[in-house]
Order: C-alpha cells, then structure tokens, then sequence
C-alpha cells in the first residue's frame, strides 16, 4: 500500500525574496553608516505612555529624535515609533494625559474580553518561553496562528484612530515583526508597501491575543517574539544610539517571553561591541502586572517626564 503520510513541513526559507527577512545578526553590521541609530521596545500601555512622556519632554528641550537616521520600533514601541517619525508626540502626549481616551489606547494593543481557550494556549507558550530557538519561536507562530483571536481587521482599524495618519512617516521608521510559519525576523519599511497601520498591529500582534497580521504573503505576530524586545543589531555599527527599554535584563533569573536570563545584556554588549557608543535608558520602576493598567498611566508620564528633564543635557550632548 502506497504511503500517504503528509510530507515532513519545509524548514524555513533562508533565501525568501520580499526582501522583508533580516536575520538577527551583529555581525551584518546593519546600522554601518548610520549617525544616530534609536530602539524603542516594547512594554504595553505602561511603556507607550513612559517613552511619549519622556520623547516628549525630550522635544521640549529642544532634543528632537526623530532626526535620527534609523528608529526600530517593537511591538508597543512600534506605536511610539511611527508617532515620533510622523511627529505628532506632542498630540498623544495630550491624549494620554485625558483619562477618558484612555480606553481608546487601550482597546487598539490591549485584549478586550475573555480569552478562548485556543488563545490561552498561544498566550502562554509565549510566556513561558524560555529561549528563542527556531522551534520554539515556530510552535509560538502555529499557535498564534490557530488562536481564535479577533479578525486580524479589527486590530489595524484601531491603531489608525491612534496614529491619526495614513501614510509611511519616513524612510528610518523600521517596524519588526516575525513570520507566524517560518519564524523569521521580518522589518517592515516605507518600501515594503504595507499600510503603516498594519505593519504596527504585525508588530503589536501578541500571540493569542491578536490574530497575526498579513504582511505580504505572511501571516507576521509581535516583534518581541524573535527573543529581543529592542532588535539592537539593526543599529550595530552606528555610530550612536539611544535605546529606550522596559527592562535591562538585569534581575532576570528565569526565561519568559523568548528571552533568556542574560540575554538582553549580551545584546546590549554586542551592540557596543560593534563600536556603537550606546544611550540606554529603562523605566525607574516597573510593574509587570501593570503593564495594561489605565491605571498606571498617570504615574508612567510623570516618570517618563522626570527621567528625561534629568537625562536631557547628558542626551544632547551625546546626539551632538
């Protein structure tokens, strides 16, 4: 009798031509060239309200980022990316300051209702992920993937009431993102002709909570899924960059969320290594249960404002 067993699933496409993958690699020297290189990662409401508060007090003082050659925006950081480079920080700075738009924040990167079980499944494979093997970060992308998440319409519709703005902000917006099948690291650009809406929820998509976002011929989930929060060897070789972080790593004994303990400091080290002068700047305090907490807003914007009226000559004599 005939074997009509399936056959075994392709590995992964090392040589995929929409141009869209972009190994995590320090020695590709990505950022070569570059003058002023920015990361902003990701962190939920809690980080979206810290990194405007402080991006914006940062403006105040005459210490405009968005002037840098390249800004990586992941996953919640995404959201502040785009809205730096269409330079409109001042406008959801005084959005997030009026409590009741808050929920229109909320409802465009948080989860609205009770989760299915096939979304539980997704949301916690990501948690509990302790590395960003290949098969780790593909089992994610499947079960993302077969998550009964919300249409992946819903998400983009809500995200273009935030950004408030249609076309691609500039050329140095790069939005990461990673194939749900393949697992591959993917930056999305102005040349990649996706809408900036969607290439932001590709970003945002947290497995299990948001449907993976159509980006080309892939199905795409959050940035931070690839085992890094900042993506920093997108600016290796830069010559300076300021990285916006929820966390340093440090005090991180267990894996989650891809990365593994000590992780995020061999990554920074890296980039340094490359002969990048690096300005890395985390919240003052953080609460991981807090990270989708309206609650919590009032407090970020008052930290993110504070850190940066003290940051603020020793960043512009860095960018100088």
């Amino acid at each position: 009798m005939a074997d009509v067993r399936p056959a075994p699933l392709p590995p992964p496409d090392p040589l995929s031509t929409d141009g869209l993958v972009w190994p995590r690699d320090f020695d590709a020297r990505y950022g070569d060239g570059l003058r002023l290189g920015v990361s902003l990662g990701g962190g939920g409401v809690f980080f979206v309200a810290w990194q405007v508060a402080y991006l914006h007090e940062l403006a105040g003082r005459g210490i405009d980022l968005a002037g840098a050659d390249r800004v990586v925006g992941t996953s919640a950081g995404a959201v502040v990316a785009a809205v730096l480079e269409a330079r409109r920080i001042r406008r959801l700075h005084a959005e997030l300051s009026v409590v009741a738009r808050l929920p229109k924040l909320l409802g465009a990167i948080a989860p609205v209702g009770n989760l299915a079980p096939s979304q539980l499944r997704a949301a916690e494979l990501f948690r509990s992920a302790a590395d960003a093997e290949p098969t780790t970060v593909r089992a994610i992308g499947h079960a993302a993937l077969a998550a009964q998440a919300p249409a992946s319409s819903v998400m983009p519709r809500k995200l273009a009431l935030i950004l408030a703005f249609r076309r691609w902000p500039s050329a140095a917006l790069h939005i990461t993102c990673v194939d749900t099948y393949s697992g591959e690291r993917c930056i999305v650009t102005g040349a990649a002709g996706v809408g900036i809406a969607r290439a932001v929820a590709a970003s945002s998509a947290v497995p299990g909570l948001f449907a993976p976002q159509p980006i080309g011929d892939r199905r795409c989930m959050d940035g931070g899924v690839s085992g890094s929060g900042t993506h920093l060897d997108l600016l290796a070789g830069a010559e300076r960059v300021v990285v916006l972080s929820l966390t340093d790593g440090r005090g991180l004994e267990q894996g989650m969320l891809t990365s593994a303990p000590g992780s995020t400091e061999k990554e920074s080290a890296a980039l340094e290594a490359s002969g990048s002068r690096v300005f890395y700047r985390v919240p003052a305090s953080v609460d991981p249960k807090a990270l989708m907490d309206p609650a919590a807003v009032p407090d970020a914007v008052e930290m993110g404002r504070r850190q940066a009226a003290a940051d603020a000559g020793e960043l512009s004599a860095f960018i100088a």
